[in-house]
């Protein structure tokens, strides 16, 4: 051979073993690929089973049925889920037709829809065009994130590739409806329908609606019915041209729906109320049901509530209003708590955590932490003195300096009467007495007392100083308004609670509040507290709480009492009192009570807080 023909043949040889070398490293990258899709959509969907729960949007309800908050998911959007045998067949083909008309004839992935993308990006030198299924873009939704490469896309074919092989197309289907976003924060149709149309119930959509609907999934901040322009309209007549081609409905009916002109729906824009009545619901709704905070709030829960929006309106108003309030400190503002009772059937008809509530902040409406002073004598002195039978209003009691082991009382100011009758005692909140009594009556009895109207204390409560209020970790407005809401109902309990009812997703109850009410003191202890409490308020410590409708109720002060502040500075101001209808509790103080952080206001301006919020609710109900 000569040395030309040698030379042709090594370099033929050269380009025969690079092209084989080339061959078996596709052939192995093939390989590699083929194995990647086949395991990484199984493994994560063994891995994140969740993803397939859509989270969706609990309700809350007032107790006339009004929607108090639709509570946003964790991306800050808001769904509600159906079913398929809930939506129109039409609306189900419709979006078939728009976006995966070979759904039922694939396994995953349309190879045409995908080729067809491919050439139309090549010809116009862009990515404009997608092929993805609605498995694709429900596997895309789902788990992946929305960066464009190779390696997302095959991520995305796999996951289709093993949603396929794991769930049925109507399932697909159905997730897909509910998962899809339809702009303005709404995810699936369901949430769309009700956004833009006001439709609740799917099924009463018309086509000119349901096109609308359809047209929004290929760009939902430029095609959603309430962007601006005419894109809207002109995206959502190509979708009426597309269900009149595939004989989904009649020339005369894509006439009729084009001639429609979509109108947006007129929402209410009223005052967001009730964060702190909100938080303290979801947290009862955890303890009855014993699911977590974040299930409560994305899992398609219903949960009506007690509140009265009027009343609440009416509370939020005049917590709004600072010259009910004593000055601020150097460095905080004077906070508040206020919480209403229906004590005829323990509705929690209005609460407020502080004077400026918000979802997550601090709820001292409800938390233990506050001296109650003297508003605890009802519970702890006179209520179980009277309930024993030996003590009446009548009773003559002991007012002088008295000295119990290391404890020794002072009445205010120093002055002491000698003695004095048991409603003057509590009118004027005089401490020495009511000392006395607790001594007489037996701490025991008097806990015992106290928890009968739903105060529980704890072992370290067990000495004399309770009996002004000097408690280990203190009580919250609504422990307060609950204990006195058993003197206004003649001696009957009533739970006091804010969820009526708890539905699932499916409207399934899983709880009904039920009245178990129960007669836990006599009604004679019952009318002798209300008309000693009234005497106060008309009488004594209380005036400030009157009101056009009789008020029985009790003031309460704590001291400072820190080194360098005057004697005068109080850290804690209450009131607790009730109505023939209504029973509430008021606090006032520093969250931190410090020498720069005091009040020399008393118990007078929570009285006549009190007043104001009840005259504005009473003033509420009669509209």
């Amino acid at each position: 051979m000569s040395r030309p023909d040698t030379r042709v043949v090594r370099k033929l040889q050269h380009v025969f073993y690079t092209a084989f070398d080339l061959a078996v490293v596709s052939a192995i990258l093939l390989l590699v690929v083929l194995v990647y899709v086949h395991q990484y959509g199984s493994t994560v969907l063994d891995r994140y089973p969740e993803k397939q729960k859509l989270p969706q949007s609990s309700v809350i309800l007032a107790s006339d049925g009004t929607v108090l908050r639709r509570i946003p998911l964790p991306e800050s959007g808001y769904r509600v889920t159906a079913r398929l045998e809930e939506m129109p067949e039409l609306l189900v083909e419709t979006f078939l037709a728009v976006e995966d008309q070979r759904f039922y004839s694939h396994q995953g992935l349309d190879y045409p829809g995908i080729l067809r993308a491919a050439l139309h990006n090549t010809v116009q030198l862009s990515a404009s065009e997608g092929g993805s299924s609605i498995t694709q873009q429900l596997a895309r939704n789902l788990y992946l994130n929305r960066d464009k490469n190779m390696l997302r896309k095959l991520k995305e074919a796999s996951l289709a590739l093993a949603l396929e092989k794991r769930l049925p197309k109507q399932e697909i289907l159905q997730l897909y409806l509910n998962q899809i976003y339809m702009g303005h924060g709404q995810y699936g149709v369901k949430s769309a329908a009700e956004y833009y149309f006001g439709i609740t119930q799917l099924k009463e959509l018309e086509i000119w609606q349901i096109a609308a609907l359809a047209a929004i999934p290929k760009g939902p901040s430029v095609y959603n019915p309430e962007a601006e322009g005419e894109r809207p309209k002109g995206r959502r007549d190509l979708v009426l041209r597309m269900m009149q081609q595939r004989g989904l409905i009649t020339h005369a009916e894509m006439a009729a729906a084009m001639s429609k002109e979509f109108q947006p729906v007129e929402r209410a824009r009223a005052q967001r109320i009730g964060d702190s009545y909100m938080d303290a619901a979801l947290k009862e709704a955890s303890r009855l049901t014993g699911q977590p905070l974040e299930e409560l709030r994305t899992g398609g829960y219903t949960i009506v509530t007690g509140m009265n929006p009027g009343a609440q309106q009416a509370l939020e108003e005049t917590f709004g209003n600072p010259e009910f309030f004593p000055p601020d400190g150097t460095t905080q503002q004077v906070e508040a708590a206020m919480a209403i009772i229906n004590h005829n059937t323990g509705d929690v008809v209005a609460l407020t955590g502080g004077r400026h509530p918000s979802i997550g902040g601090i709820n001292r409406a409800i938390i233990d932490a506050r001296q109650p002073g003297s508003a605890f004598k009802p519970i702890i002195d006179y209520g179980p003195a009277l309930e024993s039978g030996r003590f009446t209003p009548e009773s003559i009691l002991p007012d002088r300096k008295e000295r119990y082991g290391d404890y020794s009382p002072d009445n205010l100011n120093g002055i002491y009467r000698g003695q004095v009758n048991m409603a003057l005692a509590l009118q004027q909140s005089i401490n020495a007495p009511a000392v006395w009594l607790l001594k007489q009556v037996g701490i025991a009895n008097a806990r015992s007392f106290a928890a009968k109207l739903g105060v529980t204390l704890p072992p370290e409560d067990n000495n004399l100083s309770i009996a002004l209020g000097g408690l280990h970790t203190g009580v919250s407005p609504l422990k307060m308004a609950q204990a006195y809401s058993v003197f206004a109902s003649g001696g009957t309990f009533h739970e006091a609670h804010t969820v009526r009812s708890i539905a699932d997703a499916e409207g399934k109850t899983l709880y009904k509040y039920t009245s178990a009410q129960r007669q836990v003191i006599s009604q004679r202890t019952a009318a002798s507290m209300t008309v000693m409490l009234r005497n106060v308020v008309n009488n004594g410590t209380g005036a400030k709480a009157r009101m056009n409708v009789p008020v029985a109720g009790k003031t309460g002060t704590t001291q400072a009492g820190l080194p360098g502040v005057t004697g005068k500075a109080n850290r804690d101001l209450w009131f607790v009192g009730y109505t023939p209808d209504l029973t509430a509790a008021v606090w006032m103080g520093f969250d931190r009570t410090d020498k720069d952080n005091s009040m020399t206001a008393g118990s007078g301006k929570a009285a006549g807080l009190f007043s104001a919020v009840m005259n504005k609710v009473y003033a509420s109900t009669r509209r």
